[in-house]
């Protein structure tokens, strides 16, 4: 019987990463050609405008709006870009990646400076570092085992995989 090695989060996250991103170029020529039928929000995953777009692609606005729209794209699709790597990043427990935090890009959720605070739980609240972004402590986050790796419920005294103590 063969094995196979059990790829690393990072690797899981290239792999998916890779199949959702979108391509800045493509979206510019969608706008640009094809604007008039909202081609480029179908591309972006923005449905509704698409349909809108389609609905009045027999007259010359959704057509100006898709040709001043090609000047937007670059900026539109690097946003959606970032969104999928961080809900990708953080379906896999990993840190969301540095270039995620590029200036201009504001999270969901997260107000300016000076504003109350961030919209996330107060275990999930997020703060920028150094250019990337870190999660801070949560009184709810769980203890890993040092004998066998596995995590376990925050507050627990032994593994409940191997029975090892945590304290």
């Amino acid at each position: 019987m063969a094995t196979y090695a059990y790829p690393s989060p990072q690797a899981v996250f290239q792999m998916q990463y890779e199949s959702v991103r979108r391509d800045e170029v493509l979206g510019v020529l969608l706008a640009l050609l094809l604007g008039g039928f909202g081609a480029h929000h179908f591309y972006l995953g923005r449905t509704g405008w698409g349909i809108f777009y389609l609905c009045l692609f027999w007259t010359p606005v959704p057509w100006i709006l898709g040709w001043v729209e090609c000047f937007f794209m670059p900026e539109r699709v690097r946003i959606y870009n970032a969104v999928q790597a961080a809900g990708l990043a953080a379906a896999l427990g990993l840190t969301v990646p540095p270039w995620v935090t590029y200036p201009g890009w504001i999270a969901p959720g997260w107000n300016a400076p000076g504003q109350a605070g961030p919209a996330y739980p107060a275990s999930a609240q997020a703060t920028a570092e150094g250019g990337s972004v870190a999660l801070k402590p949560s009184s709810s986050a769980l203890i890993a085992c040092g004998q066998c790796g596995l995590a376990n419920p925050a507050g627990s005294r032994f593994c409940s995989t191997c029975g090892t103590s945590l304290a």
